[in-house]
């Protein structure tokens, strides 16, 4: 740590980010949308994705619209509407439509044209080739029959979408249907959009599909794990949007802009190895995903924020970047790839570290230096270990050791110890007058500390395998409550009572009163938060 320089910022750059590793935290320039130096094999055949180079080329699409339709030898009553466009660097232009019929949309109408550099069609790409030329669109049974059928095809779901007339193209001969979209969970959890397609005449189910795409990934430490991804067209995206939206971006060792969308032909991310791209990715992605559902069902937050909006994580970060960092400014979270780009930062505590300091800066904003400054980091170390132990992954067993994967020192040793800080040789184990003058990731070991005794308890101790020793200040005794209602004590003190400015005795006395507002005034919990507070030489034993 100390071969690491130091590196001063102004507050206010303080204010909006804040490191997870390191005594230095980057400035970070200005966001732009240049993608130089991406190494992606779809940006490295396409334009940057610049808002307004998009926007011209969805329009030249659209305005072609008309032309296309009729050259493509669709009916009178088809009309094609432009859905997305890109162009590769030898200017080849690849047009995507969605396709109406007499206003209805058409399911499996959809098509991808292909044109040279010069505007010449080259090829054409169809969902469908069927004519509808002459489809009636009066539906013979009306819409709550449609949605009674769709309930019916999905146990205890609800509706999600309301049933709308549709055009059903994408198999068999085209007919006149109703899709209804419901909403439940798949059966390992996952939340359901479940789109029902019903024929209109008849009422028999056409189609089901989910909404929600699963995929599969390979992590550099989360190993083998399912994700939720988004198809659009035969491309699939690390984008959740069951989680507001939540995204992965590959930085291509840039420092500038918010990288490029990690697309796919096919649902299989990296293969758990650092030199392939995607596996830092599919580390973060989850990561982020594990954090949203940790907070959600844990605490009932919606998201970061608690406004539905999900984050965004970029990954591959500079060249040798050895640090992760939260920035409220562009609303995510960024990894480095560590010594030699060889080994990204992307663990999931690590993860769910970097998405609570944007909790933290929603709620008590606590500023970063001075004890609040631990506490802040404090904050992220413990939610974000907390994340560990929501993901329970084999590959990566939870424990109270900060960031023990990732090697940051070379020495396979973890960054920080939460059951006695002090074993990473800079972090404080208690409380004493100058704490608030150490870097804020060595004075957070105080609250880290004090987390580790209210969960677990003092003394020797083995957790799920891993070997702890927690001494106290003057050989105080803890008993632990259990790390869920630990978690829920900081939790309440951080989004109800603490302040930008509360020092280790202000969270003392916060932690306290939310003891007593979860678990009532002078109950077990609260003594022992009291008890754990003195044993890290932050007040005295309860009376």
């Amino acid at each position: 740590m100390s071969s690491h320089a130091r590196t001063r910022i102004p507050k206010a750059a303080i204010a909006a980010s804040a490191a997870l590793l390191l005594v230095g935290i980057p400035a970070l320039a200005q966001a732009t949308t240049s993608t130089a130096g991406t190494t992606t094999p779809a940006a490295a055949a396409v334009d940057s994705p610049n808002l307004a180079s998009r926007a011209q080329l969805l329009s030249d699409a659209g305005l072609q619209s008309a032309v296309l339709a009729t050259s493509l030898g669709l009916s009178g009553p088809e009309k094609l509407i432009a859905k997305d466009a890109f162009r590769d660097a030898d200017g080849t232009r690849h047009l995507r439509y969605e396709r109406t019929y007499r206003d209805l949309p058409v399911l499996g109408g959809d098509l991808i044209v292909h044109q040279a550099a010069n505007g010449s069609a080259t090829s054409v790409d169809r969902a469908a080739k069927a004519s509808l030329d002459g489809l009636a669109t009066t539906p013979a049974l009306a819409a709550p029959t449609a949605q009674a059928t769709a309930l019916a095809a999905e146990a205890g779901s609800t509706v999600q979408a309301a049933p709308r007339l549709v055009v059903w193209a994408a198999k068999g001969a085209p007919s006149l249907a109703w899709e209804t979209v419901v909403s439940g969970r798949q059966k390992d959890g996952t939340p359901s959009r479940l789109h029902v397609v019903t024929d209109a005449g008849s009422g028999a189910v056409l189609q089901k599909f989910e909404g929600i795409q699963t995929g599969s990934g390979k992590g550099v430490f989360v190993g083998s794990v399912d994700l939720t991804t988004t198809q659009s067209g035969t491309q699939y995206q690390l984008k959740d949007d069951s989680r507001g939206g939540q995204s992965a971006t590959d930085m291509a060792n840039g420092t500038s802009g918010n990288g490029t969308p990690f697309a796919n032909s096919t649902d299989k991310w990296g293969d758990g190895t650092a030199g392939n791209r995607e596996s830092a990715a599919v580390d973060a992605y989850f990561g982020a995903a594990k954090t949203w559902d940790f907070y959600k069902n844990t605490f009932k937050r919606n998201g970061i924020r608690n406004d539905g909006a999900g984050a965004l994580t970029r990954v591959h970060y500079d060249k040798g970047y050895v640090n992760a960092f939260w920035d409220d400014a562009c609303f995510c979270m960024t990894y480095g790839d560590g010594q030699r780009d060889s080994a990204p930062l992307t663990e999931i505590d690590v993860a769910g570290h970097e998405m609570t300091h944007g909790v933290t800066s929603a709620t008590a904003n606590l500023n970063y230096s001075g004890e609040s400054g631990g506490l802040n980091e404090a904050t992220s170390d413990i939610l974000g270990t907390m994340v560990e132990w929501y993901a329970n992954l084999p590959a990566n067993p939870p424990n109270y050791w900060i960031g023990e994967l990732i090697n940051l020192s070379g020495d396979h040793k973890p960054l920080r110890y939460m059951d006695q800080p002090s074993k990473d040789g800079n972090s404080a184990d208690s409380w004493s007058d100058g704490v608030g003058n150490l870097d804020v990731h060595y004075s957070s070991g105080v609250a880290n500390h004090f987390f580790y005794l209210l969960s677990e308890g003092s003394g020797s101790k083995s957790i799920n395998g891993f070997d702890y020793n927690s001494p106290t200040a003057n050989g105080i005794s803890v008993t632990g409550i259990g790390r869920d209602k630990a978690a829920q004590v900081w939790y309440r003190a951080l989004t109800t009572y603490f302040t930008s400015t509360t020092d280790y005795k202000g969270a003392r006395d916060a932690t306290v009163k939310a003891a007593g507002d979860l678990y009532g005034a002078g109950s077990t919990e609260a003594k022992q938060v009291a008890t754990a507070w003195a044993a890290v030489n932050v007040g005295s034993l309860p009376s």
